[in-house]
């Protein structure tokens, strides 16, 4: 996550302008315009209205009580208030692994997030610590996604099971775990079609995948990574909402970060959607694909940022 601090996303620099209008500020205590201001700066930062009131409502009892009188301890409360709400698993990289069997990991999102370049670098990160792991390319709606992934797969030297362009996701699903439990494999990482989450048609399709999967392998999936765009605010919140009526999500993947100045965006997903933020996707080389660290994203958000 160093690449994304060097970006400056932080609003400390332009939200302790608005709180330290003056040395006495945090003193007399924050004014309904102070907090009007601070709201504003926050959803426009993508914080979102729930995480915004969180923190303005947060920011506002500290300075009462008497607990923040300085700029170091506004600093400090406010970024321990903003890990404690993104906290998740201590080991978010960690996936779940059945008793026997490979995992199965099944990823989703709408088209355009970066969802299918996100399952090569699951699966190649996975690689590296030592597992076997095979792909499902279950995209068969969008043109060149399956295509797309055998390239991945090649690269990385993993194996790949894929259908036709057009062809069943639920069928290329169960043939994905079935060589998955045939060859042993640990993991099996399954590409869902980029369903637009507005059209109920193709969610009732990823029900379907779903429950064939779990057919053919008990307790499966036993990972639904949903992945979001972090630079669309309150969008990707819906998208998450919808996804989850259909299937619970064990995790967010949250991309494309590294080019905005958004960056209130992971907090308002992690508040929203109450599914803990499990990578971050950096960039678009396999390597680009970091665990999430709930300290670590304190510490960028609350860096003076660009001026």
């Amino acid at each position: 996550m160093a690449r994304l601090g060097s970006k400056k996303i932080g609003i400390w620099g332009r939200l302790k302008r608005l709180a330290l209008t003056d040395v006495g500020a945090l003193v007399r205590g924050l004014n309904a315009g102070d907090l009007e201001q601070i709201e504003q700066l926050l959803i426009e930062a993508d914080f979102g209205v729930a995480a915004t009131l969180d923190l303005v409502e947060f920011l506002e009892g500290e300075v009462r009580k008497g607990s923040v009188k300085s700029e170091a301890q506004l600093h400090a409360a406010l970024r321990e208030r903003l890990r404690v709400m993104l906290a998740g698993p201590a080991n978010p990289d960690d996936i779940v692994r059945p008793i026997t069997g490979p995992a199965v990991v099944l990823v989703l999102g709408v088209n355009g997030v970066g969802k299918t370049t996100t399952v090569a670098k699951l699966a190649w990160r996975l690689k590296r610590a030592g597992m076997n792991v095979l792909l499902g390319a279950a995209d068969t709606w969008r043109a060149g996604a399956v295509a797309q992934l055998e390239l991945w797969a090649e690269r990385m030297a993993v194996p790949c099971v894929s259908g036709k362009a057009g062809g069943d996701p639920a069928a290329v699903a169960f043939d994905a775990v079935e060589a998955g439990v045939a060859r042993g494999m640990d993991v099996v990482i399954i590409d869902t079609a980029g369903r637009l989450h507005t059209q109920d048609n193709l969610m009732t399709e990823l029900a379907k995948v779903v429950r064939v999967i779990g057919r053919k392998l008990p307790d499966a999936p036993h990972e639904v990574l949903l992945v979001l765009d972090g630079t669309v605010g309150q969008n990707a919140v819906q998208q998450g909402r919808l996804f989850a009526e259909v299937v619970p999500l064990t995790g967010l993947i949250v991309t494309k970060l590294d080019g905005t100045a958004k960056g209130g965006a992971v907090v308002a997903l992690r508040r929203e959607l109450n599914v803990p933020i499990r990578f971050l996707g950096l960039g678009e080389t396999v390597e680009d694909l970091e665990p999430f660290d709930a300290g670590r994203m304190a510490d960028i958000l609350m860096e003076s940022g660009e001026e």
